[in-house]
């Protein structure tokens, strides 16, 4: 099957900040797996990051981030999540944004799971996948260390390979486990959620290392 890059042009589907429910107040939250929108398309949180000194961030894809500077929360980009601070792609596929956006929350969860360590999976981990487009979905990791060739020249190498279906838009979303260990960042595949497929993940180790954050 045709290998496609899961970026989504933005609008396509409606993507509303995620609201959470606290006793007397609401307060807006953005974790991993939610919407955020470029300019043009749309793709999905990975993982709310930090440096040790504090300062805040998250993990998405680098075909998301390449080419993108600001980022929204939502589709009619009203509220601004952040800049790109940082992008890879092709070769790798991770990038990074700066919050700007201090009045939303930024917890450590994926999915509504609290992330609380980040590791390289073994083939046959069973790992779920959180995104904008088709949410929650698990499946199982069937290889380390893939290369994809997404075409036009965009090639990424040492790519955790599943059988979790995903489909435009959920890129950059987290791949992890129940335990809470960050595995990757949704890059790309083939087939959907309608009918199964594979798909490939950047291993969040090296997203986390090449810029010195940390999951939390």
């Amino acid at each position: 099957a045709e290998i496609a890059k899961i970026k989504e042009q933005a609008g396509d589907k409606a993507g509303a900040l995620t609201i959470k429910r606290t006793p007397g107040t609401f307060n807006k939250l953005i974790q991993g797996g939610d919407a955020i929108y470029a300019s043009s398309w749309r793709c999905s949180l990975g993982f709310n990051v930090r440096t040790s000194s504090g300062a805040e961030y998250f993990l998405t894809a680098g075909h998301c981030t390449d080419g993108a500077g600001t980022w929204w929360s939502n589709s009619g980009h009203s509220t601004v999540l952040g800049s790109t601070a940082g992008s890879s792609f092709p070769g790798n596929d991770y990038g990074i944004v700066r919050y700007t956006n201090t009045s939303v929350s930024k917890p450590g969860t994926a999915g509504g799971v609290d992330i609380t360590r980040a590791a390289t999976p073994s083939v046959g981990t069973t790992v779920i996948r959180d995104g904008s487009t088709t949410g929650t979905h698990s499946g199982r990791v069937t290889a380390l260390n893939a290369t994809v060739n997404y075409g036009g020249g965009d090639i990424v190498g040492g790519l955790i390979q599943t059988t979790v279906c995903a489909e435009p838009g959920d890129s950059g979303g987290p791949l992890y486990g129940s335990n809470g260990t960050a595995y990757g960042l949704t890059s790309g595949g083939s087939g959907n959620c309608s009918s199964g497929g594979t798909t490939f993940f950047q291993p969040v180790t090296e997203a986390l290392n090449a810029y010195g954050v940390s999951v939390y």
